[in-house]
């Protein structure tokens, strides 16, 4: 088993702070809320099967990634649109949390519909289970993804975070360009 070393490290955000794994190449591999710690190390241990996933912690955070997500939360929401990440997961997560990140900022997809768009019209629940799955909220948006009576399902960060950047996102998209 080869180690995957990530570096750790914490960012203030206006719904509480958030934890950010990066790897050597400062790509994001993780992004989640504080207290959620070890929710993030079992997503790392469950997409990176193969690999110890070592995580040591940093007070400093990437300057992309941060002034990326400094600018989000300051309503340029394609601010996120440029960071690279890095992502395990299987091919069928991955194909998911890619077509999250397809949704633009201030609108939302049912779980259905992604199933769809996806072209897989019957895995709603497979796509429910990799949306749950997704290690890089915010950047990789399943807080975009919703019932389909357009009612807020689960989301990991709680569904208070989940409306607030919801409504974040649709007062901002509104800005004249």
């Amino acid at each position: 088993m080869a180690p995957l070393n990530f570096l750790l490290s914490h960012l203030p955000s206006p719904q509480g702070g958030i934890l950010l794994l990066c790897d050597e190449q400062q790509r994001l591999r993780a992004l989640d809320w504080q207290g959620y710690e070890a929710r993030m190390a079992l997503l790392m241990r469950r997409q990176y099967p193969r690999d110890a996933v070592q995580m040591h912690s940093s007070t400093a955070v990437p300057a992309p990634v941060a002034n990326a997500l400094a600018a989000y939360f300051d309503g340029e929401l394609q601010a996120l649109d440029g960071l690279e990440l890095a992502l395990g997961g299987t091919d069928f997560q991955r194909q998911v949390w890619t077509a999250l990140r397809a949704i633009p900022a201030g609108s939302t997809r049912s779980y259905a519909s992604l199933a769809a768009q996806i072209g897989r019209p019957a895995a709603v629940r497979a796509l429910g289970m990799a949306n749950g799955a997704n290690p890089i909220s915010i950047v990789l948006p399943c807080h975009r993804v919703i019932g389909s009576d357009a009612s807020l399902t689960g989301y990991a960060g709680g569904l208070a975070r989940k409306q607030w950047l919801l409504a974040h996102e649709a007062r901002h998209s509104k800005k004249p360009a």
